[in-house]
């Protein structure tokens, strides 16, 4: 729950800087990203439980966020866990994400999700390594890193700035740092 809070902050402090999304529709976004958890830790199972519980409260803009979020490249065996769903499920984000085009949000909410530990926001590539140190690495894996860094560059542009610079703390929770009161 803590890693959705602090993918959904992210995500609300980048939006309120870019010029075409809306910052509380980022949060919510954010927030819900792995709901497909819900029911306790899944592997990439989850991508497809969230978009099922979500299509069925009538919230499809969300529940594509559960299924795109995962997926900086538009391949279903790219995710970095192991697929413990069925085929057919696999067959299905497949599909999906052969049939669609990634919308700003989309992209800021994968962004958000490579930037968010539970412990608050932190350098990408911290963790990008904490991922591949509990799921592993697999053929994906670089192009799946540039693919991140590719999103961070496109963020950076639209909001005329690093989008480090609008997320509090995360110096402090990168380098585990315990900044005390002067």
């Amino acid at each position: 729950m803590e890693h959705s809070r602090h993918t959904a902050e992210a995500a609300h402090r980048i939006a309120a800087h870019h010029p075409a999304l809306n910052p509380e529709a980022a949060y919510i976004l954010g927030l819900l990203h792995d709901i497909g958890r819900r029911d306790g830790i899944h592997g990439m199972r989850h991508v497809v439980d969230g978009y099922n519980f979500l299509i069925g409260e009538g919230h499809s803009d969300a529940a594509r966020i559960c299924l795109t979020h995962s997926y900086p490249l538009p391949y279903a065996d790219s995710g970095s866990g192991k697929w413990d769903g069925t085929q057919e499920e696999f067959k299905f984000v497949q599909a999906y994400l052969d049939e669609i085009e990634y919308t700003p949000y989309d992209r800021l909410i994968q962004l958000c999700d490579a930037l968010a530990l539970p412990s608050g926001p932190v350098l990408m590539e911290k963790r990008l390594v904490d991922v591949v140190l509990r799921y592993g690495l697999n053929q994906y894996t670089l192009e799946k890193w540039r693919a991140f860094f590719a999103i961070q560059r496109e963020f950076n542009e639209a909001i005329g700035q690093s989008i480090y610079s609008v997320l509090p703390g995360i110096v402090e929770t990168t380098f585990g740092l315990t900044i005390s009161p002067s």
